[in-house]
């Protein structure tokens, strides 16, 4: 039987988080804190220290935290900016397509009743002439041709 020694194992290291910037600022800030508290200063003097140190550290996080605020003030006037171009954009196109469909619809209208006249007419005019080959048929002779003034013509 072989014996298996653990010292020839390999390891697995498994990191579940990276020191990241937030690490090191702690460890800077305790370690600032421990050095004022061992400083070789009277209580009065490294609480006055802490205390001016800590007004400063505030005034910083305050100008960040306004110019963040501007940043992001900024960022949405700017995209609210595009979005109501965007839509004023679309808006008058929608009215562009809307007219546009409107005069297609009317020149519709006009050509289909164009179109029906012209049917009414011709359709006038066949039933005239099957009238008029109706009556030829009738009555056995040619009607007398029709003038451009409506009158029969004598000659015929």
């Amino acid at each position: 039987m072989r014996h298996h020694d653990r010292e020839d194992d390999p390891y697995i290291v498994i990191e579940k988080h990276n020191g990241g910037v937030s690490d090191f600022l702690l460890g800077a800030l305790i370690g600032a804190g421990v050095a004022l508290l061992f400083a070789p200063r009277s209580g009065r003097e490294t609480r006055a220290d802490i205390s001016r140190r800590a007004r400063a550290a505030q005034d910083r996080v305050r100008d960040v935290a306004e110019g963040v605020t501007e940043q992001v003030v900024d960022t949405f006037e700017g995209a609210r900016t595009r979005i109501e171009e965007q839509l004023e954009s679309a808006r008058s196109a929608i009215v562009a397509k809307r007219e546009q469909v409107s005069r297609a619809m009317e020149a519709g209208r006009e050509a289909a009743h164009q179109a029906r006249t012209d049917l009414e007419r011709r359709l006038a005019e066949t039933k005239a002439a099957y009238n008029a080959g109706a009556d030829v048929a009738r009555t056995g002779r040619t009607a007398a041709p029709v003038s451009s003034n409506g009158d029969a013509d004598a000659d015929a």
